[in-house]
């Protein structure tokens, strides 16, 4: 009965851990959009085929920076050779202008690591 009793609860811990962390990812991600809505929403569209001031973000992680049609990006963006990988993300949100100086992008710095993290993980969501 003890050995049938501990099964179960590894079984059921084993099995629980892949939840946690999808609740925890989803919370990031939830976390994230209160961010990018705060932060964002003013000057990027989350309509796939939508630019507005700034450009759409669907997709943004591992894209090339100014390569999305249709939008008007500084000639800094254009000659920056950046991809939008996490570090390059991080560091855009927290300053932008020293990643790329002359970018026509003004926006609030966000320099606290967790708020960084879950801005990058509701960007990671958008496909």
């Amino acid at each position: 009965m003890k050995a049938t009793l501990l099964s179960s609860l590894i079984l059921c811990s084993a099995l629980a851990s892949p939840l946690s962390v999808q609740a925890e990812e989803g919370g990031m991600t939830e976390a994230g959009r209160q961010i990018f809505n705060h932060h964002c929403t003013a000057c990027h569209s989350l309509e796939p085929s939508k630019n507005s001031f700034g450009p759409n973000l669907i997709g943004v992680v591992n894209r090339k920076a100014a390569s999305m049609p249709r939008f008007a990006y500084s000639e800094a963006m254009k000659k920056s050779g950046i991809t939008w990988d996490e570090d390059n993300l991080r560091k855009w949100i927290s300053d932008n202008e020293a990643l790329v100086p002359g970018t026509r992008m003004r926006h609030v710095s966000i320099t606290d690591k967790a708020e960084q993290d879950y801005l990058i993980s509701f960007l990671r969501s958008l496909k």
